[in-house]
């Protein structure tokens, strides 16, 4: 029997890795627990490579490797065991998952991604490659909106794969921009990724979703922008669109109008309103039309008179602090005037026969004799030249009148707009007039698409992405919504029936009790990994080769790079993640910098051979014709486009950084 070339490479490989911990383990002298701890993170990943299930494989290696290293002590092992499994449930972060992916599930079922697509491939018409780009964009949004790389790709593969290919695009082509296009919802928030790595290495899975947002847009804009060039540069893999997939039919009321499918629609619209060409139109589809035009306007004047509001408006915590800072700077009263705290007067010694001397009086009292008894109703000329506030010899109280603080001016509440407001304001009117010059008949049918298809996916990912990063929500509760807004969004498509639910439903059990036995099998087998020194032995191995900062995060973005060859990410994150983030405080690393270097270089899980799950998604549901060879290959440039782009945020970290520093620290 003939042997494929990636089983092959597979059974290549398991050799190598277990002829390196044999040797290992032969060189070792003496050997100790943490050799064991390594031999069993080798087997772990071989058994992994041959197909068994990984959680169950974590687990029972954990067990197994825990119960040698307590001495063959059941009663321990189960214990571990136990703890183990009851933190991870313990965790709220979880929670989030479920509701996520069912968010997901729903907004897959209400069939939206054909809508999608074809508005987007008709409003990017004018771009080199725009079937791939539109298949990148698409995929993009969607991908967000469900955060399931295997269901993007699939539905991608039925219905981008056909068009691009009967528009003469070359296979490679088209396979990498679904493939790599369909990855993206590993990094783009809200990532279920993300929530994994958050619980794994202790970092707010809040930060992370606001450092993951400009890194994911930085790769899909990466990708758009190679495909842009090869359709530039070889325009025979890319073809531009004929005339006939470019005509976009009009509404057959605007069709009586008699307008031609180039003429501007505002002006036209208006005109038709009040003349006579109307007769056969109704007066309710010309309002309509007018409506859907003049959004875009209505729009831009909320936005800009609610940011003049925002940046005119001083909070109240900052009216005070002004008014605070106001009543600081005011002079200090004289002090021959007022009086001073009692606690300020010199009591004679005890003894002396004279009562202490009245606060703030301003003058000396007389050389000798008693001063008057209170209440006695005698007062020296001096005392009753100080005024009521020493009266009696009772100091007024402090904070009373005081001249200069009473005439202040009460603290600002309003500020004039800062440059940069009226600079937005006029971009975004340039963009308007722009807008409205170029708004044809036939764009305005294919803005009408995608009102209906992209913008109530982009309103549900801004509403979700919105409430946690501006701290309105948590992960859990902004999932909460989501999920909620998936359900009304199948509803408004008419896709929510009783079977779409239950199929949603069994889904989302299915994927969150993988990931929630995948935690359980990680939290084993990471205390028995630990519990045998083999975190230690590897710390001191990485410590002992006097690395950089740089070598350190070449060293483990490579090992990871090779990791996503045999293994998914999930089982890169919960078996190796425990063992690098340790290791960051030793090199000066942030956890939350190096979450986002990780989930770049994590999608190669997904597009490098053999163990190329999204090849295989694209290939199940692909033309004969097209092989698995072709789609590997489209894959490579867009393997390569990833580890440019790990270099551009090593060399710019501020790119991931910049906004949670700005909205959390």
């Amino acid at each position: 029997m003939k042997i494929r070339k990636e089983l092959w490479f597979g059974f290549i490989l398991m050799a190598i890795i277990m002829a390196g911990a044999l040797t290992m383990l032969g060189l070792a002298n003496p050997i100790t627990n943490g050799h064991i701890g390594l031999l069993m993170l080798s087997l772990v990943v071989v058994a992994i490579m041959l197909g068994f299930p990984t959680a169950f494989t974590l687990m029972g290696m954990g067990m197994i490797f825990t119960w040698i290293s307590y001495d063959q002590n059941i009663t321990k092992t189960l214990d571990l065991m136990v703890q183990a499994a009851f933190k991870v449930m313990g965790n709220d972060v979880l929670i989030s998952i479920p509701l996520f992916v069912f968010m997901g599930y729903l907004v897959e079922r209400a069939n939206l991604i054909e809508k999608l697509f074809r508005s987007l491939h008709l409003a990017l018409v004018r771009l080199p490659g725009a079937l791939a780009v539109a298949t990148l964009v698409t995929c993009a949004v969607f991908a967000t909106a469900t955060g399931i790389v295997g269901a993007v790709v699939t539905l991608m593969g039925l219905l981008a794969l056909p068009a691009m290919l009967k528009g003469g695009y070359s296979v490679p082509l088209s396979a990498g921009a679904i493939t790599a296009g369909g990855c993206l919802g590993i990094l783009i928030p809200p990532s279920v990724m993300l929530i994994v790595y958050g619980a794994t290495a202790g970092v707010s899975v809040v930060q992370l979703y606001a450092g993951a947002f400009f890194p994911g847009l930085m790769l899909a804009g990466l990708y758009i922008i190679y495909v842009i060039v090869v359709a530039k540069i070889w325009p025979s893999m890319a073809p531009p669109l004929s005339a006939q997939d470019r005509f976009v039919p009009l509404h057959p009321l605007t069709e009586k109008l008699g307008v031609a499918h180039a003429a501007r629609a505002f002006p036209a619209l208006l005109k038709a309103l009040k003349g006579k060409r109307n007769s056969e139109v109704p007066t309710g589809h010309l309002l309509r039309q007018l409506g859907i035009v003049v959004l875009p306007a209505l729009l831009f004047v909320f936005v800009s008179l609610w940011s003049y509001n925002s940046v005119t408006t001083v909070v109240a915590e900052e009216v005070q602090t002004m008014a605070k800072i106001g009543d600081e700077e005011q002079p200090a009263a004289d002090s021959s005037s007022l009086a001073e705290p009692p606690s300020s007067g010199l009591a004679t010694p005890p003894g002396a026969g004279e009562l202490p001397e009245p606060a703030g009086a301003g003058l000396q009292a007389p050389p000798s004799g008693l001063a008057p008894p209170p209440g006695s109703g005698e007062t020296t000329a001096a005392t009753s030249a100080a005024g009521p506030a020493s009266s009696g010899g009772v100091s007024e109280p402090p904070g009373a009148t005081s001249s200069p603080a009473a005439g202040a001016s009460p603290a600002a509440t309003t500020r004039p707009a800062p440059t940069g407001y009226w600079i937005g304001v006029a971009v975004g009117g340039a963009a308007m007039l722009l807008f409205y010059g170029l708004l044809s008949f036939t764009r305005l049918e294919v803005f009408k698409m995608l009102l209906s298809s992209f913008f109530p996916l982009l309103v549900l990912i801004l509403s979700v992405l919105g409430s946690i990063v501006m701290g309105l929500a948590t992960p859990t509760e902004a999932a909460a919504a989501g999920a909620m807004g998936g359900f009304l969004l199948a509803a408004a498509y008419r896709q929510l029936t009783f079977s779409v639910v239950k199929e949603s439903v069994f889904l989302t059990a299915k994927t969150s009790a993988m990931v929630c036995w995948l935690f359980v099998g990680s939290a084993i087998f990471s205390a028995a990994f630990a519990l045998l020194g083999g975190q230690e032995l590897v710390e001191q191995w990485v410590l002992s080769m006097n690395l950089t900062k740089t070598e350190f995060l070449v060293l483990s973005q490579v090992i990871i790079f090779i990791l996503g060859w045999p293994l998914e990410w999930t089982e890169i994150i919960v078996i190796f993640m425990p063992i690098f983030i340790p290791l960051l405080d030793n090199f000066g690393v942030d956890p939350l910098f190096f979450g986002l270097l990780v989930a770049l270089n994590l999608q190669t899980a997904f597009l490098s051979p053999p163990v190329a799950m999204a090849a295989f998604y694209l290939k199940g549901v692909s033309p004969p014709h097209v092989t698995l060879n072709q789609i590997f290959a489209g894959m490579m440039p867009f393997m390569v486009i990833q580890v440019f782009a790990i270099v551009i945020l090593y060399q710019f970290p501020a790119i991931g950084m910049w906004l949670p520093e700005v909205l959390y620290r």
